[in-house]
């Protein structure tokens, strides 16, 4: 097989497998609306404001952050007794915690990418099934591709959930909640493309973060051009000329360390 015929067919069996993994159908659940308020307390207590996350601070109180889990575990969201911002805040809530508890698990660890699973190229960290959910049995893909994106077609969620990596949109030291959803997410959304470590803003010129690219489908919706939609949170306004670049992207892990 040729260099360029093999790679196009492992490329087209990694897209394949990650997509059909990611489909998830609704789950029939009788459950009733959570509180987030150990997790509201534990992301007080162990992530800065700035979203650097003390990983050994969850280690010394796992016992909190495993009661968190199970109390997720036990409730499935559902349309029955859910609002639509109260399934939604779960999501974002049980994908970052979730993924506290794998990169907790399995520190130290320099990057999330590092936990390793199945088959080398094609699965991943994200495609791992740990997360029980009453008799449903998902992985982070699962929850943000096959739940958050589809189901509630809300961009900003891209600025909520934490992958765990120094050039994601940080990790909210506050629990989302149903009461408050769309402040949060705006101020999510704000926070990202304020931040000059994770994107630059200018009349001419953006440097943006890689998630408008991999995700610029979710961003142009409802015919928006990408500048269109930055501009509603960014600090400066883009000109509809500017040119745009995406930046690198950094996996070390989002690690609090001495003075962040």
């Amino acid at each position: 097989m040729k260099r360029t015929t093999a790679l196009f067919f492992y490329s087209f069996l990694a897209l394949t497998l990650t997509l059909s993994s990611c489909k998830v159908q609704d789950y029939p659940s009788n459950a009733r609306p959570v509180t987030h308020e150990i997790w509201d307390s534990l992301v007080q207590e162990h992530v800065s404001p700035e979203g650097w996350v003390d990983y050994p601070g969850f280690i010394q109180d796992s016992s909190r952050l495993n009661r968190y889990l199970h109390l997720l575990e036990g409730s499935h969201p559902n349309d029955k007794h859910w609002s639509r911002d109260e399934q939604l805040a779960y999501w974002i809530n049980a994908y970052n915690a979730f993924t506290v508890k794998l990169i907790v698990d399995h520190y130290p660890v320099a990057s999330i990418k590092d936990i390793k699973n199945g088959i080398p190229f094609v699965n991943t960290v994200w495609d791992i099934k740990f997360i029980q959910i009453e008799q449903a049995t998902y992985d982070l893909n699962n929850i943000e591709h096959g739940i958050i994106r589809p189901k509630f077609n809300e961009p900003r969620v891209h600025f909520a959930v934490n992958c765990a990596s120094v050039s994601c949109p940080k990790l909210s030291n506050r629990a989302y909640t149903a009461d408050q959803l769309d402040e949060q997410l705006t101020q999510a959304a704000r926070d990202f493309l304020g931040d000059e470590s994770k994107n630059k803003v200018s009349k001419d010129k953006v440097e943006l973060s890689k998630i408008f690219s991999w995700y610029g489908g979710d961003f142009k919706k409802g015919g928006k051009s990408i500048i269109e939609y930055i501009n509603q949170y960014a600090p400066v306004q883009a000109g509809p000329n500017a040119t745009i670049e995406y930046v690198d992207y950094d996996w070390s892990l989002n690690e609090q360390r001495e003075g962040s």
